[in-house]
């Protein structure tokens, strides 16, 4: 039987078993978000594309807009988010945006710091070894800037802000965020919207052994 038949049937047998869809219905997961979480995890652990695609289907990363995210830390490791401009409810998250044709996406993430924080002080610690996939909400996809997109796949830094805060100005040409705050780690998956919560969950892992506060 060919490896991705394989994989497709575990899967199944996976996402059937009760006891954890009762995990699942306690915390909300979704079998999407499930799935993402998985694709994310193989991805990191240097998996081959058959076996990625096994899990998501026809994906293709044509289908998926490449971007860059960024944990950007303060020297006690609390987290920069930022509330979303023109959103319902409580939608946080850390500075993300495209990466231009042909940029690095180190180069996209100072970029990015600057059109979003007003500010690039800071300096990378880590990078993600691999893209992580995250699928756009129904009722996103199709609608201004996700039109054409069924979601995202990002290449995430880890960076120290060396920077003031009094440096940090959001009221930048094209604001993205109404307020801005730092957060400590464990408050940063449950702050975020559910579609991106997973892929918050699986950088904060690989992500974990880089972060370490500075002296003060």
């Amino acid at each position: 039987m060919p490896k991705t038949s394989e994989n497709s049937r575990a899967l199944t047998e996976l996402l059937a078993d009760p006891i954890l869809q009762m995990v699942m219905k306690a915390d909300r997961v979704t079998e999407q978000e499930l799935v993402s979480l998985i694709g994310a995890t193989l991805s990191r652990l240097g998996a081959g594309s058959t076996d990625r695609s096994a899990l998501k289907g026809a994906r293709s990363a044509r289908d998926y807009r490449a971007s860059v995210g960024i944990m950007l830390l303060n020297k006690t490791n609390e987290v920069f988010v930022g509330r979303r401009r023109k959103t319902n409810g409580d939608a946080w998250q850390m500075p993300q945006g495209g990466i231009e044709e042909g940029e690095d996406a180190r180069v996209a993430a100072f970029r990015e710091l600057v059109e979003e924080i007003g500010t690039d002080k800071a300096e990378v610690l880590a990078e993600s070894k691999n893209w992580l996939y995250y699928d756009f909400p129904r009722s996103l996809i199709g609608k201004g800037r996700h039109k054409g997109w069924r979601g995202q796949r990002q290449k995430w830094l880890v960076m120290r802000f060396t920077g003031k805060d009094s440096d940090i100005d959001i009221n930048t040409a094209e604001a993205e965020f109404s307020e801005w705050k730092w957060v400590g780690l464990a408050e940063l998956a449950d702050l975020a919207v559910p579609f991106k919560r997973l892929v918050y969950l699986s950088v904060l892992d690989e992500f974990h052994d880089a972060v370490e506060p500075f002296d003060v």
